[in-house]
């Protein structure tokens, strides 16, 4: 068989909703600024031979470029890179490949697959820019069939823990890897513009193909850390019908001090920060809400966490954070949200506690 001979498919929404595992025969550098939930970076060139491969192509042509390519890749570096696809393939016959556009990397990967098992594995037609291309236009698309439903509450409230009872739910923050607050941010890094928008669009299409069209979306700015809805879909969630789930304070200091202090503090350390890692996080998130504050608020607010954070290092005993969680809700949360929550009263539908909020919801056909 030739290079042109082996067969490519477009059936992007099957692959994607069918989590169909995707071999991405891209640079590494490619595939970290932006890839697809069940993709694996199998790369057919790393990122000095995609450069100087490049380099030749627009210099001297595609043959001279294909020559390079030969050049570089050949013996033991070849042999190691077919048997990544080959033991991939092993374990995931159905697997379908793509490099950026879908050309030659793509077609050269079939048949060096083709010649070391005789199995044909197929290509994504357009490749990874016609996928990219797919779900982008499908976001919009998704949003003409989808009714979104948005679930407000103070922070605290545990409107995530809610979320995640509910299967009818997208958790925007979950796909942005930040909590959408001064402090959001995660021990772990958010992920690329692009990989989050496709992430979303799968997600969407997921349930569009379960057939639910009435969702379950917190309720967010159109900034989630570093990262921003798109358009189509905050434009939607602005017009949203808004369910507001209330807490008592409690409550919501005990969940705040769980996610935001004991998760957060593990989650530090399987990153390999560490203690001093979760101290700075903490430390830097306050001095972010600084100027909202105020100087003296911030100055009696930094000395408290300082004062639980080293309580926590010297004795394990969490306690301490509990009066700064206090503070830090009833100062800067709560005026926040009270007032952006009075700017759009009128979509208010319902407000209550998690149970009543729950049926509420199953009412509405949302489970």
């Amino acid at each position: 068989m030739n290079l042109n001979d082996f067969p490519s498919i477009d059936n992007f929404t099957d692959i994607l909703i069918d989590n169909i595992p995707l071999i991405d025969v891209r640079a590494p550098v490619e595939f970290q600024q932006g890839a697809f939930p069940a993709s694996v970076n199998l790369p057919l060139m790393l990122d000095d031979d995609r450069k100087a491969i490049g380099i030749r192509y627009k210099e001297a042509g595609q043959d001279e470029a294909i020559k390079l390519g030969a050049e570089r890749i050949k013996g033991e570096i070849k042999q190691k890179r077919v048997q990544a696809w080959v033991d991939f393939i092993e374990t995931n016959p159905n697997a379908v490949l793509y490099c950026f556009r879908g050309g030659l990397r793509s077609k050269i990967t079939q048949l060096w697959i083709y010649e070391a098992t005789g199995k044909i594995i197929p290509r994504v037609e357009g490749g990874y820019k016609a996928i990219r291309r797919f779900l982008l236009d499908s976001i919009n698309g998704s949003m003409q069939k989808i009714k979104p439903i948005v679930l407000s509450g103070r922070t605290g409230a545990g409107k995530t823990r809610l979320l995640y009872e509910i299967k009818a739910m997208v958790d925007l923050e979950g796909l942005a890897n930040h909590r959408g607050s001064a402090f959001g941010r995660n021990a772990s890094p958010q992920p690329t513009p692009i990989s989050f928008e496709s992430h979303l669009a799968i997600e969407l299409l997921k349930h569009i193909n379960t057939g639910r069209t009435t969702l379950l979306f917190e309720d967010e700015s159109r900034n989630i850390g570093s990262l921003h809805l798109p358009k189509s879909l905050f434009e939607s969630l602005k017009q949203a019908d808004i369910v507001v789930l209330q807490t008592d304070d409690a409550e919501r200091v005990a969940i705040s001090l769980q996610e935001y202090i004991t998760d957060m503090e593990q989650a530090w350390n399987e990153q390999g920060g560490g203690f001093e890692a979760f101290a700075d996080y903490l430390l830097s998130s306050l001095q972010q809400i600084k100027k909202r504050l105020g100087g003296k608020r911030y100055q009696i607010a930094q000395t408290m966490m300082q004062d639980a954070i080293e309580q926590h290092r010297t004795t394990g005993d969490y306690s301490g954070y509990e009066a700064i969680i206090k503070k830090i809700l009833h100062e800067y949360y709560d005026p926040m949200y009270d007032y952006q929550l009075s700017n759009k009263q009128d979509r208010v539908v319902f407000s209550g506690d998690k149970q009543a909020v729950k049926a509420y919801l199953r009412g509405l056909g949302i489970e």
